[in-house]
């Protein structure tokens, strides 16, 4: 048999976008003499749908793009994914499905079974659980295969986000028992650091149980926070890779099941654990600005680590005519911190303008120092640069129509070392779910990778300093950012207590003071720009915490 895996990256609501995607993958497939082709999960809706699976125009419309679909495929089976409505009109009213497409009909449909509820994923919310397992017949050259359709966690039945069981189901084994001799499974399965040796593991262990093959199909591209990073496979009957897809980019890849092990499709490398966060945080960028409208990026360089990341970064994903970058010095700016932002402009070939806030910060003390009721300079005059800094980014963004980049990192956020209506202003938070610690690593890693000095030396050497006040450094209120990045993995990506890391030998009264600025700060993360998950639990759609609550 014969198979198109088609990878693609579909825009959420954007129905008639996502459509010609499709019809443009069946095309490819029909020439290139396919059987089969699959596409990844909610291909005509977009993944993942939120509430707008409550508008039901865009419903209707997503089930009339199948019937168009379907219109299509003459000679060939495409799998698609969908929403459908569900007839019995309980619950949510719809499925999250796959239809049969072939002979200009939608043959059949499958309701996925398996909703999860944890992490990122509130599918419970929004659909109604499938209950029957479906196989169907595919004819393949004279040879008739029984294919049995899956959707993503349907795959996942029996390994859950935290390691546990959560399901007392298996629709794998069900349709395995119902005849399947292979498997087929439609995906959006986001990215998160290390996932894709995770997910490879899983998939082998099943199939080898099993004995059936798997062609394994997962979306590609950003959705607000969420990034899908493709990588789609197929596994033999004893759990070897026969073909695996790009990763992070769209792709359509053709896999002859009936050939040679070596001849039957294309084996794409998989990045490793720092190009691969690298690769999702440039994906994540050029797709945001990409599918909300605009073409441009702001960042302020402040001759630090994280901003000169964050332009790297948007450099590379949006070309560096298309980056604008400002930095705003201030009577605390070291002189360096300045020669290391113009540098880091000049490597990046992007430009660069200076906007002195001098005169607007003594300005503003001197306006509000009478209604200080004589109280000496404390934080309150330290924020009014970086809400000077931010007034003056925002305004270059709303006047020229750009996107301005937030490059505070995760270990930052977690403690609340940020201030709100100033670095926090902005419309997408590039670091916000990357440690300080990575910061360093990718920093390095794109000097490498580039073969020179991209991001100066200095900028990565230097002691991390915010430069609000004279000889500020960021130690001064934080742990050393190695403990730091420890701590919080344990504390806010784990959920281990204060006494479970103290158990693990860190010292106590530094992980309570932790604890106590994470728990703290929760006010701030929830006025943050979105921001983009690479790691196993994110601030945002996935750590849901209360802002007025009492614990320790």
């Amino acid at each position: 048999m014969k198979i198109a895996l088609a990878q693609l990256n579909p825009t959420v609501g954007d129905i008639e976008g996502n459509t010609a995607r499709i019809l443009e993958a069946i095309a490819a497939a029909q020439s290139a003499g396919c059987h089969l082709v699959v596409t990844t999960e909610l291909a005509a809706f977009g993944y993942p749908p939120k509430d707008l699976i409550n508008r039901r125009e865009l419903v209707r419309r997503n089930v009339a793009s199948v019937q168009r679909i379907a219109a299509s495929c003459r000679g060939l089976t495409a799998i698609v994914g969908f929403v459908s409505p569900d007839s019995s009109g309980n619950g949510t009213g719809v499925f999250n499905a796959a239809a049969v497409c072939r002979e200009g009909t939608v043959a059949a449909t499958y309701a996925k079974v398996l909703l999860p509820t944890y992490d990122v994923f509130d599918e419970g919310r929004y659909f109604n659980k499938g209950q029957d397992v479906c196989t169907i017949d595919v004819d393949a050259a004279g040879e008739v295969v029984p294919v049995g359709l899956s959707i993503c966690e349907d795959l996942w039945n029996d390994e859950q986000f935290e390691g546990r069981r959560v399901y007392g189901d298996d629709p794998i084994e069900r349709t395995v028992r119902a005849g399947a001799r292979l498997l087929v499974n439609l995906s959006a399965s986001p990215y998160r650091e290390r996932v894709q040796r995770r997910r490879e593991a899983l998939f082998i262990r099943q199939i080898k149980e099993h004995a059936v093959p798997l062609v394994y199909v997962n979306q590609v591209g950003g959705n607000d926070d969420l990034i899908f990073d493709g990588g789609s496979l197929v596994l033999d009957a004893e759990g070897g890779i026969a073909a695996r897809a790009r990763a992070f980019e769209t792709d359509l890849l053709v896999v002859d099941l009936r050939a040679a092990r070596s001849e039957r499709g294309r084996v794409e490398p998989y990045p490793g654990r720092l190009e691969s966060v690298h690769a999702a945080l440039v994906l994540g960028i050029r797709d945001y600005l990409g599918k909300c409208g605009f073409r441009e990026a702001v960042v302020g360089l402040s001759g630090g680590i994280d901003s000169a990341l964050t332009a790297a970064l948007a450099a590379e994903a949006l070309g560096p005519d298309r980056v604008h970058a400002y930095a705003m010095p201030s009577r605390y700016s070291t002189k360096h911190s300045l020669e290391d932002a113009e540098q880091l402009a000049r490597n990046l070939g992007i430009s660069l303008t200076t906007i002195p806030i001098e005169d607007m910060h003594r300005a503003t003390e001197a306006a509000l120092e009478p209604h200080f009721g004589g109280r000496p300079p404390d934080v309150t005059e330290e924020n009014m640069q970086a809400r000077i800094r931010g007034t003056v980014l925002m305004s270059i963004s709303n006047k020229f129509g750009r996107l301005l980049l937030t490059t505070g990192n995760k270990s930052e956020w977690a403690c609340g070392y940020c201030t709100l209506y100033g670095d926090m202003c902005g419309g997408l938070a590039v670091l916000s779910d990357v440690p300080k610690m990575m910061v360093y690593e990718l920093s390095r890693r794109i000097n490498e990778s580039r073969g020179g000095e991209i991001i100066p030396r200095r900028t990565i050497e230097k002691v991390p300093s915010a430069e609000l006040r004279e000889g500020q450094t960021d130690q001064d209120s934080l742990p050393p950012y190695p403990v730091l990045d420890a701590i919080l993995e344990h504390y806010v990506e784990q959920d281990l207590s204060v006494d479970e890391i103290v158990a693990l030998g860190f010292d106590r009264t530094m992980t309570e003071h932790v604890s106590r600025l994470v728990d703290r700060s929760e006010y701030k993360r929830k006025q943050a720009p979105v921001g983009i998950k690479v790691t196993s639990r994110a601030f945002g759609t996935g750590r849901r915490m209360p802002i007025a609550a009492r614990y320790s």
